[in-house]
């Protein structure tokens, strides 16, 4: 039921100085701090993924290490699921719930108003309407970090199509594509941006017969918004017959193809979740924080291309930070 050992037993690499207590959906158990406050971590996948879980997780413990705070998780929690975990939690004590994911964004609302002495932090890619005043909302922001991409693939294309393979057609991920469509206007790039939803973000199978396809239509550049599927899209890239680009997201991914490996918009939640924390200790149980260039987000130094092209990125990404260039947050549907 429980084990005991070192993170990243799975492909994607993370160097980390943290051990893991594993469990399944039921409550895991972390070693206990002194003090009043009691975090409870709730996630969609396996915290072993290397990717988004994982980044929760870490955050998770951060809080546990920086702040004294006693943290148990749950992983692999399904969305009919996410409810009765909750509550199991707030049961045994935890006045801290964190749920890792903008799924169980309306399950950690419903829950907020029906437990106001028990603190909620939720993710969602917009401020939630009528919030209770113990919900702290993480606003996961991904279009801005795909404004970025969107130039970087702009300007490092040389066939001038580019490709964005997504997994289920939500409203974050048309955000990313129309931010990323906004940086090819902003930045005066003539390049044709071709998107696909495969209806998975973890199957490497369904995301390589997509890139191969769009590899063979002259595009040479893909971008990735996809957990496990990322590996079906570097295997396309170091398999095709020209050179072929490949960003990803969440974590750095230059393992997979050091060859093909652009760059990835990187996330961080440990420190925005330290801050969400200790603000609660502090008395303040509920807020908005923005994910951003300046808290949470970040884009790690490009690959395999040009230092004119990583000097204009870096001043996109400046400008980003400092709010000199706004990214619009468009939901609207994208035809396929």
């Amino acid at each position: 039921m429980s084990r005991r050992g070192a993170l990243f037993s799975v492909a994607i690499v993370l160097t980390l100085v943290l051990s893991a207590c594993g469990g399944a959906a039921a409550p895991t158990q972390a070693p206990a701090a002194t003090t009043s406050y009691k975090l409870a971590a709730i996630f969609p996948g396996s915290i072993t993924d290397g990717d988004y879980n994982t980044l929760g997780y870490v955050g998770a413990t951060q809080v546990q290490t920086d702040l004294g705070v006693s943290m148990a998780y749950s992983e692999n929690v399904a969305v009919p699921d996410v409810e009765r975990v909750m509550r199991e939690y707030v049961n045994d004590g935890y006045n801290i719930i964190f749920t890792h994911g903008g799924q169980f964004a309306s399950q950690t609302q419903s829950l907020a108003g029906e437990f106001p002495d028990v603190s909620f932090i939720a993710e969602s890619d917009a401020p939630i309407d009528n919030a209770p005043d113990n919900l702290w909302v993480i606003d996961r922001n991904f279009q801005v970090g795909f404004y970025a991409i969107g130039a970087l693939a702009g300007m490092q294309t040389k066939t001038g199509k580019i490709g964005y393979i997504g997994g289920l057609t939500l409203p974050f991920s048309y955000a990313e594509v129309h931010a990323m469509q906004q940086a090819l206007k902003d930045q005066g790039l003539d390049v044709e941006l071709n998107t696909v939803w495969v209806g998975d973000f973890n199957d490497p199978s369904k995301a390589r017969e997509v890139a191969d396809t769009m590899e063979a239509d002259g595009v040479d550049v893909l971008v990735g918004s996809l957990n496990l599927g990322m590996l079906g899209v570097f295997e396309s890239a170091k398999n095709a017959s020209s050179d072929v680009w490949v960003t990803a997201k969440y974590t750095d991914k230059s393992a997979f193809a050091p060859d093909n490996y652009v760059t990835s918009v990187l996330y961080d939640f440990a420190g925005p979740l330290k801050a969400i924390v200790q603000n609660i200790m502090d008395g303040k149980t509920g807020g908005y924080y923005p994910l951003g260039f300046d808290t949470g987000v970040s884009l790690q130094k490009p690959q395999n291309v040009s230092d004119d092209v990583i000097s204009k990125i870096d001043k996109i990404t400046s400008d980003l930070q400092s709010g000199a260039i706004t990214v619009d947050k468009n939901t609207e549907a994208i035809d396929q």
